[in-house]
């Protein structure tokens, strides 16, 4: 495979255009690391207009338990060598298209489950600085190379280690868009995602209702340009083979803005193209979907999307999916991913701010509880690939920028002294 495909100035510049591949790895492993012995207690207690607040803390949704067992299983079985087992799991799940109750296809999760311990070797090697032994670097996936020879036929086993190569190369990148890159670890990338390239290219085309195998090949887009209209029928294949799960539609959108493979009027044509075609599910979801990261990445996308459209989309999304966890990403989107809405009754000046504005009503009429991990990765742009080098105060982060926005949506009610409470049935506002 020529190495022009994946050059090193194209992949040092597309961070964070990795992130809808690196999400589906971070939002998982989120599962994983989050504490597990409390699922909703009462709110903190803050400074002041916050104290006049309450509502419930979620610490580990329905999601995040579902996506936890499905890694355990995977990484279970990975560990026990049961590769056979671990590829029929992965394709029955595939097959039937087993899904969390958030959407998240099981089948990936279970992959990432599978090689976790492969790329979470290399990001602990590299982080503790440059090994004196190269081994450490290379030994896990040349292990899952080896499994090959005894089932080189086998999509599911190839497409794994592919995906495998996919996470370790953005390792190998490292986070952060202003991050001087070195041409070594540059390499290392690139060549990463050419030998996930060649595994993808050597799967036969015998299944072509695989979602699992299309989200693998669309991962490659995320390190090298491609002809925009290629580029957006490939995903618009991977959405319609998987319409529940929103991720697809958010990564079709960051590959569409000009830096990566499209521009804006191709964004905005994409976005209404897939509102079209997942109507059935999504309402107008679909446009907002793929403006969703985009919008969040590129203030410049806001210049010809419809504000409207994507409000509408908003409240389809929440129509089609009213679960806490659906509630809280939309929220902590447009109060805080946004930049925030200056709740100081001015009138919204862009298209952008009055989406933000949303935040108003999403919170006061759908958010029950705060999951604050939602709320700390929100922050970030939902660049999950950035470092946490602790979830206890990440995640205490999150809860209390989502105390002070929620106080903020209510703080004419607080000025007048009134206490304002939100449970499972509904707000309550009393006075203090």
């Amino acid at each position: 495979m020529p190495r022009s495909l994946f050059q090193l100035s194209d992949i040092l510049s597309r961070l964070p255009v990795s992130l809808p591949d690196r999400l589906k790895r971070r939002d998982a492993t989120t599962a994983v690391a989050a504490p597990a012995s409390v699922r909703a207690e009462p709110a903190a207690h803050y400074a002041r207009p916050e104290d006049s607040l309450s509502i419930s803390i979620c610490t580990e949704s329905d999601e995040d338990t579902a996506c936890c067992a499905l890694q355990k299983e995977g990484q279970f079985l990975a560990r026990q060598e049961r590769w056979q087992e671990l590829s029929d799991r992965i394709a029955e799940a595939d097959q039937a298209r087993f899904t969390t109750p958030g959407g998240m296809p099981e089948a990936e999760l279970l992959a990432y489950g599978a090689r976790a311990d492969v790329v979470n070797a290399v990001e602990h090697a590299l982080n503790d600085g440059q090994p004196r032994d190269q081994r450490q670097l290379i030994d896990g996936v040349m292990a899952l190379e080896a499994i090959r020879k005894d089932h080189r036929k086998d999509p599911y086993l190839t497409a794994l280690i592919a995906l495998a190569h996919i996470d370790i190369g953005w390792v190998w990148r490292g986070p952060g868009l202003e991050e001087t890159v070195s041409k070594v670890h540059l390499r290392r990338c690139a060549a990463h995602f050419e030998r996930a390239a060649t595994l993808l290219s050597g799967i036969a085309p015998g299944l072509p209702g695989s979602a699992f195998l299309a989200a693998a090949d669309c991962a490659l887009f995320a390190a090298r340009r491609a002809e925009t209209l290629h580029v957006a029928d490939a995903y618009a294949r991977l959405i319609d083979l998987a319409p529940q799960n929103h991720r697809p539609m958010r990564a079709l959108g960051l590959q569409m803005l000009p830096r990566c493979s499209g521009s804006y009027p191709a964004l905005e044509l994409e976005a209404r193209r897939t509102a079209s075609r997942t109507q059935d599910i999504w309402g107008s979801g679909g446009y907002t979907w793929v403006y969703f990261d985009a919008l969040a990445t590129d203030s410049a996308a806001g210049a010809l999307v419809d504000p409207q459209f994507f409000i509408d989309g908003l409240k389809d999304i929440l129509a089609a999916h009213p679960s806490q966890d659906m509630a809280n990403l939309l929220s902590a989107y447009c109060a805080v991913a946004l930049g925030g809405a200056q709740m100081d009754g001015t009138t919204p000046q862009t298209p952008r701010q009055e989406i933000a504005s949303a935040a108003s009503w999403l919170i006061r009429d759908h958010l029950r509880e705060v999951h604050p991990l939602i709320w700390a990765h929100a922050a970030n742009g939902f660049d999950n690939s950035a470092r946490v080098t602790s979830l206890r105060r990440f995640s205490a982060r999150g809860q209390a920028q989502a105390m002070s926005f929620i106080a903020q949506i209510f703080r004419d009610e607080i000025a007048h002294g009134q206490k304002i409470a939100i449970t499972p049935d509904g707000l309550h506002v009393t006075t203090g």
